[in-house]
């Protein structure tokens, strides 16, 4: 009786026992599944919601998804960079087939963990370091032939009789750091506003934040305050200040790597109808693409390729509002430049190759 009842209390307790470490093992698992999907997961270095260059990458993954019936998951690590290495090595032993993250502060951890997991493929959906590991998809953007085109929109309908405009040729635009990343789009954008219209003026403020809304909507008051009528954002989530700032002062706006207008149509039509346009990078549809050629094994890794308006790899929106708020006139006249950034007629100067003194003398040649 004593031996068998020892049985039956050995038994019961390995059952319990299996049913806590299964418990614990699924509560644990926060990586892929063992289904035999492709398993896909994006790194973000900050949160969603910037309207911008996050959700951008965020809705290339569900196109990922959608498209590709893959598995995924999007992992918010935050604005604390000391945090983003752990993540990035947790992620790395989950089993993920593809890891997705972008920007260029992340690059060299990014390459990093590549190099130390040469089993593992992962894509870079956007970043100005050309140098990469042997299994990394790095993409970069000509964003200074988008920002040329909202330079000159921003230009035409500073002098046009559009209800904001006033009589000042004088546009704005906000970066979120004085960094070469963000001077290339000012260099497009000034570029672009002097090719349409050669004497006009433009106000730069620097942010020095890519988080803070307060502080963009602070600084871009104090720019349509000072006579400009259209401000050009490159600031992240801290340019969602600009649009605040437009609708208190019906100023008009562009915005940055998404159609910022129609997601903030969504909440406030006021405020986006003064978003005239955003210049984009088509981050979403790189990210698809780089996972279809890493899925059938097309795809040039190791290598960083860019993407321009020639190849449609960068725009200016003309969504909804783009055709009903700008005149038949101006984006006629956008879109004959457009032509000529695509067949190569316009060169744009590109920031990442400047020397500091050279991307100041070009910010004195349109101060006010």
């Amino acid at each position: 009786m004593k031996k068998a009842f020892f049985y039956v209390l050995l038994t019961m307790v390995l059952i319990l026992s299996g049913c806590v470490n299964g418990k614990t093992n699924n509560a644990n698992n926060s990586g892929p599944s063992d289904s035999d999907k492709l398993k896909v997961v994006l790194l973000i270095p900050g949160t969603l919601g910037d309207k911008s260059f996050f959700d951008a990458a965020n809705k290339g993954l569900q196109k990922v998804k959608e498209e590709l019936g893959a598995e995924t998951k999007v992992i918010e690590m935050g604005a604390d960079n000391t945090k983003w290495e752990p993540t990035f090595n947790q992620v790395v032993s989950q089993g993920w087939d593809i890891i997705i993250s972008g920007g260029s502060q992340g690059t060299e951890l990014l390459n990093a963990t590549a190099e130390k997991h040469p089993d593992k493929k992962f894509i870079n959906y956007d970043t100005d370091i050309t140098d990469t590991a042997d299994n990394v998809y790095s993409v970069g953007y000509a964003v200074n032939e988008a920002s040329f085109l909202a330079g000159a929109t921003a230009a035409l309908v500073s002098i046009s009789d559009m209800p904001n405009a006033n009589p000042d040729k004088k546009i704005g635009f906000l970066g979120g750091m004085d960094i070469p990343g963000i001077n290339t789009f000012l260099v497009g954008y000034i570029e672009g506003a002097k090719y349409a219209v050669p004497d006009i003026k433009v106000v730069v403020s620097y942010a020095g934040v890519f988080t803070d809304p307060g502080k963009g909507k602070e600084l871009s008051l104090l720019q349509y305050n000072s006579g400009v009528d259209v401000i050009f954002t490159a600031a992240g989530g801290t340019g969602l200040g600009v649009f605040d700032a437009a609708k208190e002062k019906q100023g008009y706006a562009i915005g940055v790597d998404s159609d910022q207008g129609s997601m903030i149509a969504e909440t406030d039509k006021d405020k986006a109808n003064l978003i005239l346009t955003s210049s984009v990078k088509k981050i979403d549809e790189v990210i698809l693409s780089a996972v279809k050629e890493i899925q059938d094994g097309t795809a040039k890794m190791g290598s960083h390729k860019v993407v321009g308006i020639d190849n449609n790899g960068v725009d200016i929106i003309e969504n909804d509002i783009y055709n009903r708020v700008v005149s038949a006139d101006i984006r006629t006249k956008v879109n004959e430049i457009r032509g000529k950034l695509a067949s190569g007629e316009i060169k744009v100067s590109d920031a990442m190759g400047m020397e500091t003194s050279e991307i100041e003398k070009i910010r004195q040649s349109v101060k006010p």
